[in-house]
C-alpha cells in the first residue's frame, strides 16, 4: 500500500515537471523589427492615450509676404488750410473732428488787404472811366480831322497824328480794363464783394472731409501766410504703409491687390491695392515702403491703427495637419503614421509656414494617410 502511494506521487511529480509554462503578453511597446516602427499590443492602455485623424487638404498660400503695417490718411486727399493774407482771427467756425464740406466757411478774417484789394478795384474802376472818356475825345479829334482834310482845311500830318492819339486812347483803355478785371479777380479770390469795405475774409473749406488739427484760435493776429491753422482729411479712402524686407520686395509689384489684417478688427480683412513703392531701401531695416489703398465708406478705419498686411504669390493644394502632429527637432520634422491597428511608423516630414492651428506639408504624407494628432510626444518617447 505504501509501495502505491509513493509511485503515485512519482508519476504526479514526473507529469508536472513536463508541462509547458504559461504563456506571458509581449513587452510594452514591442518592435516589429523595422527602424521607427512601434507596436502596441491591443490590450495596451497606451492606445487610449493616442488619438488618430487621417490627413486633410486644403489650399495653401506659397510665396506669401506678411509685414507691418499701419493706416495713414491718403496723401492725395489732405488739405493744410493756410491763410490767404495777414489779418486777426475773428471766428473759428469748425472744430476739430467735425466733418466739413467743400466751400464751406472754416475762419472769419480781419485784414488791411481786404480793403486794401476794395480800394484797388475802385481805383481801377476810375481809370477805366477815365481811359474811356479819354478815348472817346480821342475818336471825335480824328474823325474832325478827317473832316477838315477832306475839305483841304487841314494838312495830312494832322489827320496822322489824330489817329496816333485815337491808338494811344484804345490802348490805354485796354489797360484800365485789363487793371480792373485783375482787381475785380482778386477780389472774387478773397470771396469779398467790390464796392464794400470792412467786409470779413472768410476762408473755405478746399474739400470735403473731417478736420484731423487745428493750430488756430479766436484773436490771434497771423502774418505767416505759408503756415497751416487746419488740416481736413478725406477718409473716404486711407492708405496703410508697410515696410517689407528688401528680400521680399520683388514679389509685389504696383496696382496689386493686397489683403490687410487690423488688430481693432480682429478676423476681418480689408482689400488694399498697392498704390505706392518707395524708390529706395530704408539703410537701417533694409526695408522697403509699400504703400496700399484701402476703401473706407462707413469711416472704420483711423490713421495711426496697427496691423498688417499679407501678400500671396500663388496658392497650392497640399496636405495639412494639426500642429500637435509634429515633432520638431534636431533640424528635422517628424510625425507617426498608423499602418495598422496599434502599429505606428515614424516619418519625416518637410513643412511649411504655420497657418493657425496647421502645418501644411510640403513633402512625406499623402491626404488620407492617418497620422497621430494627439499623442505624438508619447511615441516619440517609446521609439527613442
Amino acid at each position: 500500500m505504501r509501495t502505491n502511494i509513493f509511485l503515485l506521487a512519482g508519476l504526479l511529480l514526473l507529469a508536472g515537471c513536463g508541462r509547458a509554462p504559461e504563456r506571458q503578453a509581449p513587452a510594452d511597446p514591442a518592435p516589429a523589427g523595422v527602424p521607427g516602427r512601434i507596436v502596441l499590443p491591443a490590450n495596451s492602455p497606451k492606445l487610449q492615450q493616442i488619438r488618430v485623424e487621417p490627413v486633410s487638404t486644403a489650399d495653401v498660400p506659397m510665396d506669401e509676404v506678411v509685414a507691418p503695417g499701419k493706416v495713414e490718411a491718403n496723401p492725395n486727399r489732405v488739405s493744410h488750410v493756410v491763410l490767404p493774407v495777414p489779418g486777426r482771427i475773428t471766428e473759428v467756425l469748425a472744430h476739430l473732428g467735425d466733418p466739413v464740406r467743400q466751400g464751406q466757411e472754416l475762419l472769419a478774417v480781419e485784414s488791411p488787404e481786404a480793403d486794401a484789394a476794395e480800394s484797388a478795384y475802385l481805383q481801377a474802376q476810375a481809370a477805366l472811366t477815365q481811359a474811356q472818356s479819354g478815348l472817346l475825345k480821342a475818336q471825335a479829334d480824328l474823325e474832325r480831322e478827317r473832316d477838315l482834310f477832306a475839305h483841304n482845311a487841314v494838312a495830312k500830318k494832322e489827320v496822322l497824328n489824330a489817329e496816333n492819339l485815337r491808338t494811344q486812347a484804345a490802348a490805354a483803355q485796354e489797360q484800365a480794363q485789363a487793371a480792373l478785371t485783375q482787381a475785380l479777380r482778386r477780389l472774387q479770390i478773397f470771396g469779398l464783394q467790390p464796392g464794400r469795405f470792412g467786409q470779413p475774409l472768410l476762408v473755405r473749406a478746399p474739400i470735403a472731409g473731417k478736420v484731423l488739427e487745428m493750430n488756430v484760435a479766436p484773436g490771434e493776429y497771423r502774418n505767416d501766410t505759408t503756415a497751416s491753422v487746419m488740416t481736413i482729411a478725406d477718409l473716404s479712402t486711407v492708405w496703410i504703409s508697410s515696410d517689407v524686407p528688401e528680400s521680399a520686395i520683388r514679389k509685389i509689384r504696383l496696382g496689386e491687390r493686397l489683403d490687410a489684417e487690423l488688430a481693432a478688427y480682429p478676423g476681418e480683412q480689408f482689400r488694399a491695392r498697392v498704390m505706392r513703392i518707395a524708390d529706395t531701401v530704408d539703410p537701417q531695416t533694409r526695408t522697403v515702403k509699400v504703400q496700399a489703398e484701402i476703401q473706407n465708406p462707413a469711416g472704420r478705419l483711423r490713421p495711426e491703427m496697427y496691423g498688417r498686411i499679407r501678400h500671396v504669390e500663388d496658392i497650392r493644394r497640399l496636405p495639412v495637419v494639426p500642429a500637435g502632429t509634429v515633432i520638431q527637432g534636431d533640424g528635422q520634422s517628424i510625425v507617426f503614421v498608423e499602418i495598422a491597428r496599434g502599429v505606428f511608423e515614424q516619418r519625416r516630414v518637410s513643412v511649411g509656414d504655420k497657418m493657425d492651428d496647421r502645418f501644411p506639408i510640403l513633402s512625406g504624407l499623402k491626404p488620407g494617410e492617418r497620422v497621430v494628432v494627439d499623442g505624438a510626444m508619447l511615441l516619440k518617447g517609446l521609439s527613442s
